[in-house]
């Protein structure tokens, strides 16, 4: 059973930055496609960035140079480096593993999830 667990939510005004984190059970950072999804307040699922096992990496559109995501194989972690943080950015970050490729726009075939950590950002 692979166990995500987020962390490095909070709040933070507009303009700052946040670094989540996520902790995985096993050695699924390295063999596993590993995601970043967000969902605000009476909204859906929105994939803000993958990194594929071999490293390959990918952003929503939204995220416009803002957020960097990046592993730690030996701690068996996964990031989330935000900056310039803006008030619609407010949503529950959670990450999601599954074996093989990512998608950004079709998160139904992620097979693990962690509960997530809540990001808001207001003055």
């Amino acid at each position: 059973q692979v166990q995500l667990v987020e962390s490095g939510g909070g709040l933070v005004q507009p303009g700052g930055s946040l670094r989540l984190s996520c902790a995985a059970s096993g050695d699924i950072v390295s063999t596993y496609c590993m995601t970043w999804f967000r969902q605000a307040p009476g909204q859906g699922l929105e994939g803000v960035a993958y990194i594929e096992n071999e490293g390959e990496i990918e952003y929503g559109v939204f995220v416009k140079g803002r957020f960097t995501i990046s592993k730690d194989t030996a701690k068996n972690t996964l990031y989330l480096q935000m900056k310039n943080l803006k008030p619609e950015d407010t949503a529950k970050y959670r990450c999601a593993a599954r074996r093989g490729s990512c998608y950004l726009h079709f998160s139904g075939d992620y097979t693990d999830w962690g509960q997530g950590t809540q990001v808001t950002v207001s003055s």
